[in-house]
Order: structure tokens, then sequence, then C-alpha cells
């Protein structure tokens, strides 16, 4: 599914690391499960959780088997005008697969060459991935109010600091850093993905990558990194 930041490109690299001493039946734990493209490759017991209604209602009306509409330009924009008169899982669905950079309701998404549809491509990318959404347990919440099982293994992708396309998202970084701290104390496994974090966490992998979050890079490449406790 498309979404800011998502980790698909790297999946390959970081979930090894992450899974590398997973026990039978622990869990797995994303708090910021965004467009799930690192969740739907584990198997086994998992929760993801956002803070989005409007994605943890797409997310929910997938699993049911409800396959997106193809949407037009001129319905994108009388839907954006509109958004008290249609479901949150449509909304979710249109606001974020429909628009350009993944951004909430920005501009449509389209190819000016007329080569491409956007439309087609994100209901066919939809249909292939809600095979592996299916026994993911989602939950509307917050990071700091959701109820994790013992001994879980938490990967936390949140919206990253002093990068553009969040700004509008931020959160309290030093709360969140000594969540984590407090999650590790309890015996949880945990897994961080951001560009920096203070010096007690540790970096396990990172790799130079093109990123439309990084600010003021230039060619917009940037180090993404995997941290760990």
């Amino acid at each position: 599914m498309k979404y800011m930041g998502s980790k698909n490109r790297i999946a390959k690299y970081i979930l090894p690391i992450i899974l590398k001493d997973r026990k039978e039946g622990q869990y797995y734990v994303e708090p910021f499960c965004g467009g799930c493209n690192l969740i739907d490759k584990v198997d086994g017991n998992r929760i993801g959780a956002d803070t989005n209604k409007y994605l943890i209602a797409l997310l929910l009306k997938l699993q049911e088997g409800w396959i997106p509409p193809s949407i037009s330009k001129e319905e994108y924009l009388l839907i954006k005008d509109n958004k008290e008169n249609y479901p949150d899982y449509l909304l979710g669905y249109v606001g974020f697969q429909l628009t350009f950079s993944s951004q909430w309701f920005g501009s449509y998404r389209r190819d000016n060459t007329g080569l491409r549809d956007y439309s087609k491509e994100a209901i066919k990318n939809i249909v292939a991935q809600t095979p592996n959404l299916k026994s993911i347990i989602f939950k509307e919440s917050s990071y700091d109010e959701l109820e994790i099982p013992p001994n879980s293994i938490i990967y936390c992708d949140p919206p990253y600091k002093d990068t553009a396309g969040y700004l509008d998202n931020v959160i309290d970084y030093p709360h969140f850093y000594q969540w984590c701290r407090d999650r590790k104390a309890e015996g949880h496994t945990i897994f961080i993905s951001e560009y920096t974090m203070p010096d007690d966490f540790i970096c396990v992998w990172q790799k130079e990558q093109v990123s439309s979050l990084a600010k003021d890079t230039g060619s917009k490449r940037a180090i993404e990194k995997l941290f760990t406790l």
C-alpha cells in the first residue's frame, strides 16, 4: 500500500534482523503500522496500530474482502470536498492511495503522459496485499496507549524527527524515547527506524536511500537506520 515513509524497499534488509531471535508464538507489534508494508511480510501473531482512524478503517474493511472502486479525478475532488458524506474506509483509501506522495488529500495522483492509470495500479496493489493482512489485529491507538502482549517484538516506524513530510504530524520525541526504554525494561525487544536517535540507542543497520522525507538534502538522499536498545 502506498504510504508516506513506506519501508517496503528495505523490508528484505531489516526484517531478518528484527525477527532473528523471534520465539514461537511471540507477538510482533507495530505501533505505527502505516501502509503495513513491513508487517504484511511477517507471519504468526501480529498487532498493527495507528492513530489515523481513516487508515485503520480502511485496513479493517480490506480484511472483510472489500475491493476499492476505480476513482476518477472528478470523483476524487467530489470526495475531497464532501468528506462528511463518505465512510471512513473510503476516505482512507482515496485520501492516501490516490493522492500524490500519499499526503492526505493533497493533489490527485495522475500521469500527465497518459501511460499510467494510478487508480488501477492502486487497486491492483491493494488486492495483492490484502491476503497478507487477514490475520493482523488492527487497533486505532497511539503508541503509548497500545496494549502490548508480554515479551513482544516491537517495531516502531514513527514520524521522523525534523522531516518535511511529517511536520503536521509530530510526536513528543523525548516522551517516545523514554517509552521505548520503558518497554525494553519490561522485557520487550524493540527496534526503531529513524535517521537519528539518542546515544543509548544502538544502530544495527544503515543504508543510503532516496527519500521524499529528507529535509534540505538536495538530492533527497538520506541514511536510513535501524536502532535497538
